[in-house]
C-alpha cells in the first residue's frame, strides 16, 4: 500500500498548555534527526498532531525509525482524500483491499473534528459500514476485536483514512527535560538508565572512567559502542572519558580495602559533578538499582551522595535485573554490555566491600589523602568525543572539548 502520510499523535504532550509549542518543536527536531536519511520527507506540525508527508517515500522504513522517537503516543500510515463521499468511498475501498483476506472481520471508527461536515459520526459509521459489507462479500462486523479497524477522520482541510494504529515510544521529546550527565560504565544497567532518562525528555552527556593500563582499549571501545547505541535514540551524545588511574591507585594505597569502593564512588561523583558544572548540566544519572550490589544499599548511597548537593537521578532504583535486561535487549545494548572487557569498577573491586559504610569513617580515611589535585588533574585530562549513529564504523578524529 502506498501511503501519502503518517499521522503522529502526541500523547503526553497534549497535557501541556502554554508551552505545548516548545514540546512540539522539540518533537519535530527529534523526528528530523531520525529521518535524516529521507530528504524528500516533509513534516507538518500542528498543535494537536503532526503529519509526516512521505512524498513518494516508502512508509515501512519511516515508521520503523519514527516509532522509536520519544514524545509520540501512536502513529498511523494514512491516505488523504477530499471531503467528498464518493472520493472517501474510493479511498476506503483501496485501503480495505490491501488488508482484507477471506474470513477477516472489520469495524468503522469515525471521528468528525469538523462539525460542519454533512454526516455526523454515526452517519459515517453506518454509511461506510454498509459500503464495506457490500464491497467485500463474506466480510463480517466485529466491533470489539476486529481484524481490521478502518479509521475515518474528517477534518476541516481533508479526510484521513487508516487501518493501523502503531504504538509509539511514549514519553517526552528529548531536550524538554534539561541536561544531565550519565555515569556510563561498560555494564548492563547504566545504558538502560540513560535510555529511560531520555524518555522523560532529558538531554544526555555521558561520563566514563577509564584506568589504563588496568582497563584496555577494548573496554574503552565497548563504552563508545554503548554510547553510539544511545545516540541512535538522541541523534548524538557527548562522551567524556576520564583518566582515573592515578585516583584509583591513590585510593588503593591509602584507604582500607573494605572502604575503597565507597571512596572510589565518592571520587567519581565529585569528578562527574565538576564536569557537569563545565557542561551546564542540572543532574547526574546513575544505573543504580537498590540492593543489587554492595555499593547500592541505602547506607552506601547515603555515604556516597554526601559529596554533592546536585540531584542524583536513579531511573532503575526499583527495577530488578530481569526487567533491566529486557530493556537492554530491546535497546540493543545487552550484547555489547556482556562483552568480557572489564571497566575500572570491576578491576579494582575489593574482596569484601563494606555494604553499610559509615560516613564519618570514610571521611576520616579520606582525610589522609589529597583528593583535590588528582581529581582536578583527571578533569583536566578528560577526553571528549561526540558520538553519532555509525560512529564506530567511521574514521573520525576525537575532539578534546576542554
Amino acid at each position: 500500500m502506498q501511503y501519502d502520510r503518517i499521522l503522529i499523535r502526541y500523547g503526553e504532550i497534549s497535557t501541556k498548555k502554554r508551552n505545548r509549542g516548545k514540546f512540539v518543536e522539540k518533537l519535530k527536531k527529534g523526528i528530523k534527526y531520525a529521518l535524516a536519511g529521507h530528504p524528500s520527507i516533509e513534516i507538518d506540525a500542528e498543535r494537536d498532531r503532526m503529519h509526516i508527508l512521505l512524498n513518494g517515500a516508502p512508509s515501512e522504513p519511516v515508521i520503523e525509525k519514527v516509532r522509536k522517537v520519544f514524545g509520540i503516543h501512536s502513529l498511523s500510515p494514512a491516505i488523504r482524500t477530499e471531503r467528498d463521499i464518493p472520493a472517501m468511498k474510493e479511498a476506503a475501498f483501496t485501503l480495505m483491499k490491501s488488508f482484507y483476506t477471506e474470513g477477516k472481520t472489520f469495524k468503522i471508527t469515525a471521528k468528525r473534528s469538523d462539525k460542519t461536515f454533512e454526516l455526523d459520526t454515526d452517519g459515517i459509521n453506518q454509511l461506510f459500514g454498509a459500503f464495506i459489507l457490500t464491497s467485500f462479500p463474506g466480510i463480517t462486523v466485529n466491533v470489539r476485536k476486529p481484524d481490521i479497524n478502518l479509521q475515518i477522520e474528517v477534518r476541516k482541510e481533508a479526510v484521513y483514512l487508516s487501518c493501523e494504529t502503531i504504538r509509539g515510544a511514549g514519553g517526552l521529546p528529548i531536550g524538554t527535560g534539561g541536561k544531565a550527565m550519565l555515569m556510563l560504565s561498560g555494564g548492563i544497567d547504566s545504558p538502560v538508565a540513560g535510555y529511560l532518562a531520555m524518555k522523560r525528555g532529558v538531554e544526555l552527556e555521558a561520563i566514563h572512567f577509564h584506568s589504563p593500563p588496568f582497563t584496555s582499549e577494548r573496554a574503552k571501545q565497548k563504552v563508545i559502542d554503548l554510547a553510539e547505541k544511545l545516540s541512535e535514540v538522541s541523534g548524538s551524545i557527548l562522551l567524556h572519558i576520564v583518566p582515573f588511574t592515578e585516583v584509583q591507585q591513590a585510593i588503593k594505597a591509602q584507604i582500607p580495602e573494605n572502604y575503597s569502593m565507597t571512596a572510589t564512588r565518592r571520587s567519581m561523583l565529585r569528578i562527574a559533578d565538576q564536569i557537569r558544572k563545565k557542561q551546564g548540566g542540572l543532574a547526574i544519572i546513575t544505573g543504580e538499582s537498590l540492593g543489587q550490589v554492595a555499593s547500592q544499599t541505602l547506607e552506601s548511597m547515603y555515604a556516597i551522595n554526601d559529596v554533592t548537593n546536585t540531584p542524583v537521578l536513579r531511573p532503575l532504583i526499583s527495577m530488578d535485573k530481569t526487567e533491566i535486561i529486557e530493556v537492554a535487549t530491546e535497546l540493543g545494548t545487552y550484547d555489547i554490555s556482556i562483552l568480557p572487557y572489564e571497566d575500572c569498577c570491576t578491576i579494582f573491586v575489593p574482596s569484601s566491600p563494606k555494604t553499610k559504610p559509615k560516613k564519618d569513617k570514610v571521611l576520616y580515611y579520606e582525610s589522609f589523602l589529597e583528593f583535590e589535585p588528582i581529581e582536578a588533574s583527571a578533569v583536566e585530562g578528560t577526553e571528549t568525543i561526540r558520538i553519532t549513529p555509525g560512529y564506530s564504523s567511521k574514521t573520525v578524529g576525537m575532539d578534546n572539548l576542554f
